[in-house]
């Protein structure tokens, strides 16, 4: 449970600083396999203004990108 709220505590400064995250960048800077959870958290529980932006790729994969709403 203290991984998970330092995770979600670096994850909220992040995007606080005007940056984006996507799930491969959680996991890689974080350590955050579960970014949609940690999002869900911080626009629930903390009235966070988050932005979800899918990104589509030429080969068809696609994934999401998060951003707080200026």
């Amino acid at each position: 449970m203290e991984r998970m709220e330092s995770q979600r505590k670096a994850i909220q400064n992040w995007l606080l600083a005007g940056k984006t995250i996507t799930p491969i960048e959680a996991l890689n800077m974080f350590g955050a396999f579960r970014l949609s959870a940690v999002i869900y958290v911080l626009k629930n529980d903390y009235d966070m203004d988050i932005v979800t932006e899918m990104v589509y790729e030429d080969d068809g994969k696609r994934y999401a990108k998060y951003y707080l709403k200026k």
